[in-house]
């Protein structure tokens, strides 16, 4: 059975050399809400809330699972790529939310025990590459506190847009961004 075969989606799975991007699985609930419960990932996302509430990643899951979701959400998952991660199934999460004229948001979190490790900047790469979607164009923001993810935008290709600012649950707070764009056509 190929990777692909693996899964009961349409979505594709794209592999890198240290893990696969692929659908997330009932089974992911409990790593996710782990990593994702973790109040320094979590402040550093739009929508993630700190402290978690029970059910909200049961809840993320089962929208990222539905034929009719608006973004297309692939787990970083280790544990099947030969001589890959050391079998951690769930490293991250990456996503595309559509928009209009052709166009997705990108977004992306890795979990704390996995940073500084190049994982973010292998799985926007691979997914960039695969452009699953067949956007037109990527958009992607990031806190201004988090200089490392601007970085893994400009390594794959993206180009500074200009500043704006975001709402983020986790510190209850609007909080100042970049915004970046890239080309895929």
């Amino acid at each position: 059975m190929t990777a692909e075969q693996a899964f009961d989606t349409n979505q594709a799975v794209i592999e890198t050399e240290r893990f696969i991007l692929r659908p997330p699985k009932g089974s992911d609930v409990g790593l996710l809400a782990h990593y994702s419960g973790d109040r320094r990932v979590a402040e550093e996302t739009r929508s993630i809330p700190h402290p978690l509430p029970p059910g909200v990643t049961e809840d993320f899951v089962r929208r990222a699972m539905k034929a009719d979701r608006i973004e297309d959400v692939w787990i970083m998952d280790g544990s099947t790529v030969e001589g890959g991660d050391g079998g951690h199934e769930v490293l991250g999460v990456i996503s595309l939310t559509r928009m209009d004229r052709n166009q997705s948001q990108l977004g992306y979190w890795v979990a704390p025990p996995f940073w500084n490790t190049g994982l973010a900047s292998e799985a926007v790469q691979a997914l960039v590459q695969a452009n699953p979607m067949g956007n037109d164009t990527l958009f992607a923001e990031v806190f201004q506190d988090n200089p490392a993810s601007a970085r893994v935008l400009t390594n794959a290709g993206f180009a500074y847009v200009g500043d704006s600012e975001a709402f983020c649950l986790a510190r209850n707070a609007t909080v100042p961004t970049w915004t970046y764009s890239r080309r895929m056509r």
